[in-house]
């Protein structure tokens, strides 16, 4: 079953009742308060433009432990040619941009509406979001933001133009003081890299450590 949310209420419930697809609830807003609260939780939200605001609580999570990333020969070798600049919390604002308007196969338009970039730029400008930023001559050609929960980092969307680039600022963020990277949902690139599905439980007792 899935909630509809309160205006004046930032909570939410247990996430262990969300729907089969994770579907948990409806309704509600983008306050830093709730975005907070939500991914405390292993909450997030994720919906069309036009669409009231949908939370999502996967009960199998894909995740990313940054000591098992697979990374190719070909891969390192880019990265011991320092083909690629890589930059943190340096241009937050560009990267979601790109990610929102960057076209992907098999997609039609963006989930990352106007109100969602306003919203994680917010959260930047708190503290609480962060960006990689990989470049080539002084040129954005990929990266990626998210939000960091004690030590877990919830990435929420990435970007490239450049072959291997937003490969770089996954690999750059593995290398940073954190325990797991949340990618949310699974898909081919992601499982290349090492990606794997863990239950939601196990989840959340990575999210709540200090």
């Amino acid at each position: 079953m899935f909630f509809q949310l309160l205006d004046d209420d930032p909570g939410f419930p247990d996430p262990a009742l969300a729907e089969e697809d994770g579907l948990l609830a409806i309704g509600g807003d983008l306050s830093t308060e709730r975005l907070l609260i939500a991914y405390s939780n292993g909450i997030f939200p994720w919906f069309s433009e036009g669409e009231p605001i949908l939370w999502y609580s996967p009960h199998k999570r894909c995740v990313i432990y940054p000591n098992k990333i697979k990374i190719s020969k070909s891969m390192q070798k880019i990265l011991n040619q320092e083909v690629f600049k890589i930059t943190f919390n340096q241009a937050f604002a560009e990267v979601i941009r790109n990610c929102a308007t960057t076209e992907r196969k098999g997609q039609d338009g963006t989930w990352i509406t106007n109100e969602m970039q306003d919203a994680y730029i917010n959260l930047h400008q708190q503290g609480y979001a962060h960006s990689v930023e990989v470049w080539q001559e002084d040129k954005l050609i990929g990266g990626l933001y998210g939000l960091k929960v004690n030590r877990v980092f919830c990435g929420e969307s990435m970007f490239s133009h450049v072959s291997n680039a937003s490969k770089a600022g996954l690999i750059f963020l593995s290398k940073m003081n954190i325990d797991l990277i949340d990618c949310q949902l699974p898909n081919d690139h992601l499982m290349s890299l090492g990606a794997e599905m863990i239950e939601r439980e196990t989840f959340m007792g990575v999210l709540r450590m200090d």
